[in-house]
């Protein structure tokens, strides 16, 4: 059964869905920056934690405020904001706040602040909350390199060891290459790992060159505590499919997807990467390649040496994209985003045997007008949609079982 929950967030701005070409002019690339800094933030980001608690990250006039609910969203407290002196947060579907709770329930919190003077410029930043989200810490900024440049796409994850890590889109050394007259493509992926709750990061740790430099980064951790990162990657030919690599210090990138598909800009569409007990690998990406176009679906058994044959769904004639994918005992839950010519649908299927076999698509909810990219959360009996739009405000809607009943 579905059924969903209101909550009255500001919500307000453009669909954040459209490319962005990467040899853009100079002129057409300002002025695209500050009309984006201009739009009225439309991302919230729900989190459950090991209690039950359900946490919603929003940005208001500048901050990143968050409410809490312990009763699945029937009610919220009053919101506390994170960062004292307000600044421009990246808040659409690709470059969300992100929320993490450690098992002595350390709430963490990260974000991408933008810089007004420099368009695609900013830096990571992060706040942590000791006391059930009374209060938080100064923000800090994550990015060792303080370059006006871009370090953003944060992705944000915590082991059972209690060991913190985000991820980001980082170009500095795209930068230097430009110092150099050289040629870089795309940006890097760095990430930074805090083994004390996040009072302290170690140095910044680079993953791999060649990025692509605005499509989100999504991060799961796997059985052992080791988080593993997706993202969607430059290859030879300016051919941008997904990567995958498990940040244990050992492992190199794997190539995760091989659609081929050849684009001189960033598609502003990132992939997305769930693990389940079992071990097994779920990711779903948007590719645009002629002969392999729209969303797909692959998962891995083998930790991302391989993957099944990719299943492809939605309907692309709807513009179907933005997927999100999560996974909870046999269960694995898939959402994204479609256009009827009248109103945005938010679609789900769903499989009870890890991937094998898949229920019929059903729309689970509407709306018109503007709307955030669907995310998927969990607690502990039930998954759920996560989901703000303009008209709505923030929704949350029950999906069905962690075991897909």
């Amino acid at each position: 059964m579905l059924w969903g929950v209101l909550l009255p967030l500001t919500a307000s701005g453009a669909d954040h869905s459209g490319h962005m070409a990467a040899n853009s002019g100079s002129a057409d690339r300002s002025a695209m920056w500050r009309a984006a800094l201009q739009r009225a933030p439309l991302s919230a980001t729900g989190y459950f934690d090991q209690h039950g608690t359900l946490w919603v990250a929003s940005v208001q006039e500048g901050h990143l405020q968050l409410v809490h609910s312990s009763d699945s969203g029937m009610s919220y407290s009053a919101p506390v904001q994170v960062n004292a002196q307000p600044e421009a947060i990246a808040a659409d579907g690709e470059n969300r706040p992100k929320i993490a709770v450690d098992g002595d329930g350390i709430l963490y919190l990260s974000w991408t602040r933008l810089f007004a003077e420099k368009p695609f410029s900013g830096d990571i930043r992060f706040s942590r909350s000791s006391d059930g989200g009374k209060s938080f810490s100064p923000p800090v900024t994550v990015n060792d390199n303080r370059e006006v440049i871009s370090h953003r796409f944060d992705a944000l994850g915590v082991n059972q060891r209690g060991e913190l890590y985000i991820a980001w889109l980082d170009k500095r050394d795209q930068s230097s290459a430009q110092r150099a007259g050289q040629k870089y493509d795309g940006a890097a992926l760095y990430y930074a790992v805090s083994r004390d709750g996040g009072r302290h990061f170690d140095k910044n740790v680079k993953v791999v060159d060649h990025s692509c430099e605005c499509c989100r980064v999504a991060m799961a951790m796997d059985r052992d505590g080791v988080p593993v990162v997706l993202w969607r990657h430059v290859y030879d030919g300016n051919v941008r499919d997904h990567a995958l690599q498990r940040l244990d210090g050992r492992s190199t990138p794997q190539r995760a997807t091989h659609d081929a598909w050849r684009i001189d800009a960033c598609p502003h569409h990132g992939p997305a990467l769930a693990i389940g007990s079992d071990g097994n690998y779920h990711q779903v990406w948007f590719s645009g390649a002629e002969e392999q176009h729209g969303l797909f679906y692959a998962r891995s058994a083998d930790q991302g040496k391989s993957f099944s044959t990719p299943l492809r769904f939605g309907n692309d004639a709807a513009q179907a994209g933005h997927a999100d994918v999560l996974s909870r005992v046999n269960a694995v839950f898939i959402v994204w985003k479609e256009f009827d010519g009248n109103a945005t649908l938010i679609r789900m299927m769903r499989s009870t045997d890890n991937g094998q076999h898949w229920d019929a698509p059903q729309s689970v909810a509407t709306s018109h007008g503007p709307s955030d990219h669907p995310l998927l959360i969990a607690d502990r009996t039930s998954v759920y949609l996560s989901w703000n739009t303009a008209q709505e405000g923030y929704r949350l809607i029950a999906l069905g079982s962690v075991e897909g009943k």
